[in-house]
C-alpha cells in the first residue's frame, strides 16, 4: 500500500506560501511564477493519482521531478540574490528582511532536499510501495531494528524530511546513513548550503543591527 500524499503536498504548499509571504526587497523579477508552477504541478499530481501514492506512471514521476526541480531553481535563485545583497552590502536590506529571507530559504532548502531524497531513494515512493527491491540509498535505523517497527516497514516522506533537517542542522549524518555516492554528495551539498547561509545571514544581520 502506498504512502499518503498529504505530507508531501503540505511541504510543497508550505514552500509556495513562504515564497509569497517573504519580504519582497531583493526578490528576483519573476518570483511569482515559481509558486504558481509548484501549485499547478501539485494539483495535477493529486488529480492524476489521488489518495495514496501507488500508481506506476513515468509521466507522473517526471511531473514530480519537474515540480521538485522548479522548487530547487526558485530557491537557488533566491539564495543567489540574497548572497549578492549581503556581499554588496545593499542599504535597503534591513536585519529583519535579511533574517526573514534567509530563514525562508533555509526552510525551503530542507524541504527541497527532503523531496529529492524521497523521490530517488529505492526508486521513489511508488517502487517502495510495490516492494520492488530497488537498492537503498540510505540506511535508516528501522532497517537495522525490524522487530521494533511494523512488518514491511518502508520510509515515507516524513522520514526523509527528518533526514534533511538533521543534515541541515548537524552538518552531518545522525541516525540515518547515506550508503550510495549520490546520497553522500547530496547531503554534503545540503550541509554546505546550510552552513554558508547561516554564516552569511547571521554575520550580516549582526553587523547591521542597531547598536
Amino acid at each position: 500500500m502506498g504512502e499518503r500524499r498529504w505530507p508531501m503536498a503540505l511541504a510543497v504548499l508550505a514552500t509556495a506560501v513562504l515564497q509569497v509571504i517573504v519580504p519582497r526587497r531583493g526578490r528576483i523579477p519573476i518570483w511569482w511564477l515559481f509558486p504558481i508552477l509548484e501549485v499547478v504541478l501539485l494539483v495535477i499530481l493529486m488529480v492524476r493519482d489521488p489518495g495514496r501514492i501507488d500508481r506506476r506512471s513515468e509521466t507522473l514521476r517526471r511531473l514530480t521531478i519537474l515540480m521538485i526541480a522548479v522548487m530547487t531553481l526558485a530557491n537557488t535563485l533566491g539564495g543567489l540574490a540574497l548572497t549578492l545583497d549581503i556581499l554588496r552590502g545593499a542599504s535597503n536590506v534591513t536585519a529583519t528582511v535579511l533574517l526573514a529571507r534567509g530563514g525562508a530559504i533555509w526552510v525551503t532548502n530542507v524541504i527541497v532536499f527532503g523531496l529529492w531524497y524521497w523521490e530517488i531513494d529505492r526508486g521513489g515512493p511508488v517502487e517502495r510501495a510495490a516492494r520492488s527491491g530497488e537498492r537503498a540509498s540510505f540506511a535508516f535505523p528501522e532497517d537495522a531494528t525490524p522487530d521494533l517497527v511494523r512488518p514491511g516497514w518502508m520510509p515515507t516522506f516524513p522520514d526523509y524530511l527528518y533526514l534533511s533537517f538533521t543534515a541541515a542542522t548537524a552538518f552531518s549524518p545522525t541516525d540515518t546513513l547515506p550508503i550510495r555516492v549520490w546520497a553522500k554528495m547530496a547531503m554534503m551539498v545540503e550541509s554546505s548550503i546550510s552552513l554558508v547561509l547561516a554564516i552569511l545571514v547571521v554575520a550580516r544581520a549582526i553587523n547591521i543591527l542597531p547598536g
